[in-house]
């Protein structure tokens, strides 16, 4: 499948961050927000200035790893504060990634220690965080379908899953197909049978791979997206084939993700 690359990604996070940061100026504070329902919208709003705060310092500080003991700043008391710190951390953000040649060194929690691990992880981050908004306060627009599959990539490779050394496979493949793209996915769940990260698991395969899938999970690629990241139902995918490999990637599916 095609990746999408570090302008585009940079231009999603300018997007999409505008997009979150309109949809919660209009929105009651205290709405709760149902894919994170321990927050209200003013939580929401502070997460991702929180987040974007930190990213903008990691890109600029590269590629020294962040200290233990760096001071995050101070929640604002009101919404109109909130918003406002939104608007500088994001703009920080932005700068610091403009800046930066996404090939340079710096750190990240991946395996991908370079400026454009956080152009793409901050792109989707504004991304889930818009849909957050906008389920909270009123009507959803759609996910970009390139930036979605992109999306389902990344979760698959990076948030859920892995090449890992102790993977046992559960034996089987499952084809994710994202209708509106034409991209097909070849996903192999199975567990981590040791050490730490013991537990489900999935592995990415090459599209050439030889054994026949043995289940589909099928949808656009904005509610595979979605639905990888818990913000839509099991109703928003069609899954057939196997049910035990079903099974057995919704458990390594199964942690939230915020």
């Amino acid at each position: 499948m095609q990746l999408v690359h570090a302008p585009v990604l940079l231009d999603a996070v300018c997007r999409e961050s505008a997009r979150f940061r309109e949809v919660l100026a209009g929105c009651d504070p205290a709405a709760r927000v149902p894919a994170c329902p321990d927050w209200d919208a003013a939580d929401l709003l502070w997460h991702l200035a929180e987040v974007q705060w930190f990213w903008a310092h990691v890109v600029r500080t590269r590629p020294a790893e962040p200290a233990a003991s760096l001071a995050h700043p101070e929640r604002p008391a009101s919404y109109d504060e909130l918003l406002a710190a939104f608007d500088d951390h994001s703009a920080a953000l932005v700068g610091a990634l403009a800046a930066a040649d996404p090939d340079e060194t710096a750190w990240h929690w991946s395996a991908d220690r370079t400026v454009g691990a956080s152009y793409r992880r901050q792109a989707h981050e504004a991304l889930v965080h818009r849909l957050d908004a906008e389920q909270t306060s009123g009507p959803v627009t759609p996910l970009d379908p390139a930036l979605a599959a992109d999306g389902v990539h990344e979760a698959l490779t990076v948030m859920y899953g892995g090449a890992h050394p102790d993977f046992a496979s559960a034996g089987g493949l499952v084809a994710v197909e994202l209708t509106d793209t034409g991209d097909t996915l070849l996903v192999e769940p199975g567990l981590i049978v040791a050490g730490e990260h013991a537990g489900p698991h999935l592995v990415l395969r090459e599209e050439a791979a030889e054994a026949a899938p043995r289940a589909v999970l099928r949808g656009t690629a904005g509610d595979v997206d979605a639905w990888l990241w818990h913000r839509l139902g099991d109703e928003a995918v069609v899954r057939e084939g196997d049910p035990a490999l079903l099974e057995t990637l919704g458990a390594a599916l199964s942690p939230a993700l915020d």
